[in-house]
Parts: C-alpha cells; sequence; structure tokens
C-alpha cells in the first residue's frame, strides 16, 4: 500500500495515457494519490480527476512562481471548491524565489492569504519552497500555521530546518530527490527524521527517481522513494509503505476503509 501524497496527473504530460500510467500504479501497490492544482487549469483538471477516480484526492492552491497573477476571486473560487470532500489539502503554496516572474512581497502576500484561507476551512497545507527556507519558516510561525500543519513538499532541506517544520506540526515529504546518489540531505532526513513524520510522493511528471531520472515521472515510481527510505532506515519496505500511507490518510482525513 503506498501513498502518492503529490502528483500533477493534472499535467498535460499525461494527456495521451493518464490511464496506463494509473494501471502501472496500481499495479506497483500504489492505493492512493493526491493530485495538486496550482492554477485555474490545473485546478480545474484536479477536480475533474477526483469525480472520476475514488482513490484520488486532491490539494488546491496557488502556485508561488504565478503569484502575481492571482486575484481575489481565484482565493474566493478556491474556498468554494474546497467545500468537495475530496479537497484535503490548500496548495501547493509558499515562497519561490529561484523564478523571478513575481516579486517576493506578492508571493509572500499569497502565501500569507492562503494559510488563512486553510485555517478558516481547517485544512492543512502543502508548502513550496524553493531558495527561501528562511522567509517560508517566518511565514509559517507569524501565521501561526501550525494549527492546521501540512507537508512540506518534496523537502531538500537540512536536518536543523526539518526539525523546525516537524516542531510546527508539519510532515516532511521525500521524492525522487532522495534517490539521487549526490543527494546527501534528503538521505540524511531520511535516515534522522522519525518514520510517523515522513511522507512520500513523486511530484510528477518532475523530479523523476534514479533509475528513470531524466524520464517522466509517474505514481508507480514512488516505490524507488520508499525502497530508498527503507535502506537508509535499515527497516522494511513494507513498514515504509505502511506507516507512509498512515501518516497521509492521519494528516488529509481519509478514513482508510472507505476509498479502497
Amino acid at each position: 500500500m503506498l501513498f502518492d501524497t503529490h502528483a500533477h496527473l493534472n499535467a498535460h504530460q499525461y494527456e495521451e495515457d493518464l490511464q496506463e500510467v494509473i494501471d502501472r500504479a496500481m499495479s506497483e501497490g500504489v492505493t492512493k494519490i493526491v493530485v495538486v492544482g496550482f492554477d485555474r487549469p490545473t485546478i480545474t483538471r484536479a477536480m475533474e480527476l477526483i469525480d472520476q477516480y475514488d482513490f484520488i484526492y486532491a490539494a488546491i492552491g496557488w502556485h508561488p512562481v504565478d503569484a502575481i497573477d492571482m486575484k481575489d476571486e481565484d482565493l474566493q473560487w478556491i474556498e468554494k471548491l474546497s467545500q468537495h470532500e475530496k479537497v484535503v489539502a490548500i496548495g501547493e503554496m509558499g515562497l519561490d524565489y529561484y523564478w523571478d516572474k513575481s516579486p517576493k512581497e506578492v508571493q509572500q502576500e499569497v502565501f500569507r492569504k492562503q494559510i488563512r484561507l486553510a485555517k478558516k476551512l481547517k485544512l492543512p497545507i502543502v508548502i513550496h519552497n524553493r531558495d527561501a527556507t528562511e522567509d517560508v519558516v517566518t511565514i509559517l510561525k507569524e501565521e501561526d500555521a501550525q494549527t492546521v500543519g501540512g507537508i512540506m513538499h518534496c523537502f531538500t532541506g537540512s536536518i536543523e530546518v526539518a526539525h523546525q517544520c516537524l516542531n510546527m506540526n508539519f510532515y516532511i515529504s521525500l521524492g525522487g530527490p532522495v534517490t539521487f546518489k549526490n543527494a546527501k540531505k534528503p538521505k540524511e532526513v531520511a535516515k534522522e527524521i522519525p518514520l510517523d513524520k515522513l511522507l512520500i510522493e513523486t511530484d510528477c511528471p518532475y523530479l523523476t527517481p534514479h533509475p528513470f531520472r531524466g524520464k517522466r515521472n509517474e505514481p508507480g515510481y514512488v516505490k524507488y522513494i520508499a525502497e530508498q527510505i527503507a535502506e537508509l532506515k535499515n527497516i522494511s519496505y513494507e513498514e515504509v509503505a505502511r506507516q507512509t500511507t498512515q501518516n497521509a490518510e492521519k494528516l488529509f482525513g481519509i478514513n482508510r476503509h472507505k476509498h479502497m
């Protein structure tokens, strides 16, 4: 039983063969997937997918790179869609200082607004952080995000930052980079952070794990992330699969007997 907590099956990369991708994931033991929408088109598609497949859930929010495009009515729209019982989180949201499409102040404002919305809705949040750790942590503290908690998506930061996030009621989610040979930090985090605080994800179609690096990623490859964590922690693959699935169900408030 594997739970891919962050997938973009709503991306154009799957237009041709979505069903085959899903079938492959199921044959690898993936029983649940959260599809993440982060702008108008991807949110719309995520909402279609959760109605079509009973094991797919959605996280919906606004990506920091596109923060400059977000209007108040977009936030209201996200709030309205969140009434759907299979919308299990708000995001991905956060800060991205790598791409400079949206000014930092605008990103920070849009981030704060989404945290406030999640608190109002009592839903966990999914955090995107690129080259902005200090500001992300500061804003999470200032906005008291620990009341809803959530996920540090595709975490590649240090052990110290991971502990700060755990103290704020966040799970650490590991993706493809943990399988890369030279990725010291994610491997350290996988070893050090307790299993009951870890989640696994693909972020597909991006960040494909070894041995498929460079090709399109897909939810079935979440298996390689679980295998790597098992190896680093020196525990069984089954234990990693079981515990990370349980963690995700708990965070997202998914009753695991309901959608099997």
